[in-house]
């Protein structure tokens, strides 16, 4: 880890849009037309990743200006970056995963896993705001599609995720949930091969927890600023 004043960040850069991330702080992550407004929306979203972060007490460095990001890698971004989403790995997620760091992405998850919570909790019958042509996902539709998507990040790390046969969608999203865990023990104590059945490379532990808790936080942020009271 960088020293207490500074963060290491990544930067993802497509044609349309590029992402700010912080390297050991998965899910603290954010976009902009460029790099300066990449790491602006990043250092403006500080204080509600330290929210979700604050009840499992890790010592989360805060930054207070954007000076203190230390940019160690750039990367060219592809369609994914352009439509919305990280889709390139930095090189250090590469790196192996030990037992002490596992515990410490577990706590990350499931703390990104309540904000979502909460955040429905909060939207229980209630509206979402619309975008001016009228689009926009409601409650139930964000949390499918936050179900399908781990589900499909799942996939790239290896592992099939079994849908239960119940209909009620929280009870799908925590056996994920669960699912998500396995997936990530067993990939981080190399019991996953690296390449799949036809020889494509899987998602490392690391990436695979750095997608899950951008676009678990992602959603439950949108919820929050969407949500009519």
């Amino acid at each position: 880890m960088a020293p207490s004043n500074k963060i290491d960040v990544y930067l993802e850069a497509g044609q349309k849009r590029t992402f700010a991330g912080a390297l050991v702080w998965p899910g603290w992550c954010r976009s902009g037309r460029d790099e300066a407004s990449a790491l602006q929306a990043l250092l403006e979203y500080e204080p509600r990743y330290a929210r979700v972060l604050k009840a499992v007490r890790l010592d989360f460095q805060t930054p207070t200006d954007v000076s203190q990001f230390v940019v160690r890698e750039q990367l060219k971004g592809n369609a994914t970056t352009d439509f919305g989403a990280p889709g390139i790995a930095p090189s250090s997620d590469t790196e192996p995963v030990d037992a002490a760091e596992l515990q410490r992405f577990e706590k990350i998850l499931k703390a990104c896993w309540k904000a979502l919570d909460e955040a429905t909790e909060s939207a229980i019958g209630k509206s979402l705001r619309t975008g001016p042509r009228g689009g926009g996902r409601q409650l139930d539709s964000v949390l499918q599609h936050v179900l399908d998507s781990n589900t499909g990040y799942l996939n790239q790390v290896g592992w099939k995720f079994q849908r239960d046969t119940a209909d009620d969608l929280r009870h799908q999203l925590e056996l994920n949930q669960r699912a998500v865990l396995d997936a990530l023990g067993v990939s981080a104590r190399g019991e996953i091969s690296a390449r799949g059945p036809r020889g494509g490379l899987r998602w490392t532990p690391r990436y695979f927890v750095r997608r899950i808790a951008w676009h678990v936080l992602d959603h439950a942020w949108e919820i929050e600023d969407r949500m009519i009271s």
